[in-house]
């Protein structure tokens, strides 16, 4: 498996004298310190598929087995780090790549990282892919259908959506795009919690040291 010793890259355009500090540590003995290869999961579907609740549930599987690892849940970051983004297409775009730098940063430093997006785009995902990755970055289709997204509506979203208060609501006014080639298609209608859980978890098992 790939493995970045550190995080680096050049310096943001118009800034030549700002120059990237390296670490005395590498991500590597980050990694063997935590006793896993960090990997982030990208948990991508539709509103009310069951992202965050899986995502929740993966962290604690794998901390209380003793595998540190992290939740970033698209409405939490939303409350604070991109509070400031709204919902058109490049807001969305700049919320995902914020989030798969944060992602970055987490994985660097050893832990597990758990994202809940709707990410509806492929262009986007395939973004965060390259930020992160290809070897640390695990795609998974929460693939519940949009049915029964709607009937759970946990929000009141689809609700909303519905009665033209949320325009571009994925899924409804605005398109989602399944991916092609996922890690894992995980089905919460289909799947109890524990079962999806433990897919995941079995998915992330061969990469503990």
């Amino acid at each position: 498996m790939g493995m970045r010793e550190n995080i680096d890259g050049p310096a943001p355009s118009g800034t030549p004298h700002i120059f990237w500090h390296g670490s005395q540590v590498t991500a590597e003995a980050r990694c063997r310190q935590a006793g896993q290869q960090a990997a982030t999961v990208w948990l991508t579907g539709l509103s009310g598929a069951g992202k965050s609740t899986l995502a929740c549930a993966l962290e604690g599987r794998l901390v209380a087995a003793g595998h540190p690892a992290y939740v970033l849940d698209g409405d939490n970051l939303r409350h604070h780090l991109n509070r400031d983004l709204g919902f058109t297409p490049e807001d969305r775009q700049e919320n995902i790549r914020r989030s798969a730098e944060v992602a970055r940063l987490m994985n660097d430093a050893g832990l597990f990282v758990i994202c809940a997006f709707i990410s509806p785009l492929r262009r986007d995902r395939d973004m965060a892919r390259d930020l992160i990755g290809a070897n640390n970055f695990l795609e998974v289709h929460v693939n519940t259908s949009r049915k029964l997204c709607e009937a759970r509506d946990p929000k009141g979203l689809y609700k909303k959506a519905r009665a033209g208060l949320i325009p571009e609501f994925t899924g409804i006014t605005s398109p989602y795009e399944a991916p092609l080639a996922p890690a894992l298609s995980l089905d919460t209608g289909a799947l109890t919690l524990n079962s999806a859980c433990e897919l995941l978890y079995q998915q992330l098992s061969g990469r503990f040291l």
